[in-house]
């Protein structure tokens, strides 16, 4: 429906709404698009070539700004309440208008690109933004169809982004300024307001958690990789808990770093990128990642560099949450079919900063299903604005709550069929703090998370001794080779024992509290390994 007034661009806009007479540039390559953002001004080369930008007020996602369309064809399947923030559909119309207005006229970059590598079950998605690196974090992050397959692609999902346009609560029927709207039933994604590019890929990715339960395909935030024996393994985990740096592991390819597809015949990547945090990255602990991160083609946001464009990975300046956006080819060890065959082991991440967890335990399929549903990791104190000096336990369920459009039972029960089904072997992987809570203990050693993931993912753990917690219930392993006794067992490393039993309890009452919300939609077996959790 739009039309192309720039003679050296290769198609016109389609499907969007949108009509410009400016500049249009429809699916240039990385260099293209750096050299555009270098002459917009939108950021700067770092020594290395990386492509350095800033994301403004907005250093994550707007959460308390996503709104979904209340529309009749869908508004009875959706998971409504703070995660999915009704929006009468009169006012998304309102906005989705008020934007495509914006967009008139503007200098624009247009990409289109496959979600989901697996063709049966993938989309095709394109995105209208103003800015050039925008374009290029989506072209990094999402799958780039082959040249011969861009002629006459019809997108089944379109994003409208205006990171510089704002909002008007009274007009839109909005929170702020900012603001993150999505129609399923016109199939249409509106951004406005916010700059930080995380919003993109994040869209997306509910619309995935949408589509595919329907389809049988249970949809994960996970990463996931594979090894020599084609054995596939999953890790899920929140930000900061490590599913990124340990999914990114030499000995095995690499699928994809946050968002999959486990479907009858296997797991599939969603991306065709990476999107990993770097803050205080390591180049002897994270070699891959701090590789990938010093290349021409990835983008780095709120990432601090000196007047030459060398980088500082421990600068907090902008952000806690600086980030590296690269296509998934930069990892040298990757499988770049983006599939693998039926994961054989699950494994759920948490940074404990209570210091209470193993480093690592056994689940049986209905304890996997209950912490799936708890969804749990700490923040830890003085990482975010408005945090007191004790760590916060978070709770988000499926590992992903903002992004789950369906309520969480859903997804839930469709992990527990696939693990029974398949006998995938459960564990649970605390990153976070041993022998005290954060300020008092220690990080856990990468180097024991890993020796220990690396005997989970070999079998060896198989016919290892466990004793059962009696705090949570949880397998602990007894011994493991190349690991201390004591960090195998949380309460052992804490010199103060009665200290523990005190964290310990705590967090077992916080755990029971939020499992309040889904003991009547869980089976029995469930139940019973919630209350022993509890207990």
């Amino acid at each position: 429906m739009a039309e192309n007034a720039a003679p050296h661009d290769s198609r016109p806009l389609r499907s969007t709404g949108v009509r410009t007479a400016a500049a249009l540039h429809a699916n240039l390559t990385a260099p293209g698009l750096i050299a555009h953002s270098l002459r917009k001004g939108e950021g700067r080369l770092a020594a290395d070539g990386a492509l350095i930008v800033r994301t403004g007020v907005h250093t994550g996602r707007s959460v308390a700004d996503k709104f979904v369309a209340d529309e009749p064809e869908t508004t009875g399947d959706i998971w409504w309440g703070k995660i999915n923030q009704k929006l009468p559909r009169d006012k998304f119309t309102t906005l989705k208008i008020r934007i495509q207005a914006y967009l008139q006229g503007q200098e624009l970059f247009t990409q289109d690109l496959y979600a989901g590598a697996d063709p049966a079950h993938r989309i095709r998605v394109r995105l209208v933004t103003t800015g050039a690196w925008h374009a290029l974090f989506a072209r990094n992050m999402f799958i780039r169809p082959a040249q011969s397959e861009l002629a006459g692609f019809e997108p089944d999902y379109i994003i409208l982004h205006a990171p510089n346009f704002e909002a008007d609560p009274e007009i839109d029927g909005v929170r702020s300024t900012t603001a993150i709207a999505l129609s399923f039933a016109e199939k249409l994604i509106l951004i406005a307001g916010t700059e930080y590019a995380g919003e993109i890929k994040k869209s997306i990715f509910t619309v995935m958690n949408w589509l595919l339960p329907a389809q049988g395909v249970l949809p994960m935030h996970c990463s996931a990789n594979i090894g020599a024996r084609e054995d596939s393994a999953l890790f899920f985990g929140l930000s900061g808990t490590g599913k990124t740096t340990l999914s990114s592991d030499p000995a095995r390819r690499l699928i994809g770093d946050d968002e999959h597809g486990w479907a009858p015949d296997g797991v599939f990547n969603f991306e065709g990128g990476c999107y990993a945090k770097v803050i205080d990255l390591s180049q002897q602990n994270e070699p891959e990642i701090w590789a990938a991160s010093h290349r021409f083609g990835t983008v780095l946001e709120n990432v601090v560099a000196d007047p030459r464009g060398n980088l500082d990975l421990t600068d907090k300046t902008f952000t806690e949450n600086t980030r590296s956006c690269y296509p998934v080819e930069f990892i040298p060890n990757v499988e770049l079919s983006g599939r693998g065959g039926i994961p054989k082991n699950v494994v759920m991440l948490t940074a404990d900063a209570f210091g209470v967890l193993p480093p690592i335990s056994r689940l049986s399929p209905a304890q996997a299903m209950y912490h799936f549903l708890s969804g749990y990791t700490a923040r830890v104190a003085g990482t975010e604005k408005g945090m007191g000096s004790e760590p916060q336990a978070t709770f988000s369920t499926c590992f992903g709550a903002p992004f789950l459009p369906r309520h969480p039972q859903v997804y839930g029960k469709l992990l527990q069929s696939l693990i029974n089904q398949h006998g995938a072997n459960c564990w649970l992987v605390n990153t976070g703090w041993t022998g005290g809570a954060y300020g008092v203990g220690k990080r856990m050693s990468i180097k024991h998370t890993r020796a220990l993931l690396n005997a989970a993912l070999s079998d060896e753990l198989d016919s290892a001794e466990y004793r059962t917690d009696p705090f949570f219930g949880l397998a602990i392993l007894t011994h493991v080779n190349g690991v201390p006794d004591e960090v195998l067992d949380p309460r052992q490393a804490w010199p103060d024992k009665s200290a523990y039993d005190q964290a310990a309890t705590a967090l077992v009452k916080r755990f029971a509290e939020n499992f309040e919300t889904f003991a009547e939609h869980v089976d029995e077996d469930v139940k019973a390994a919630a209350i022993k959790s509890a207990a």
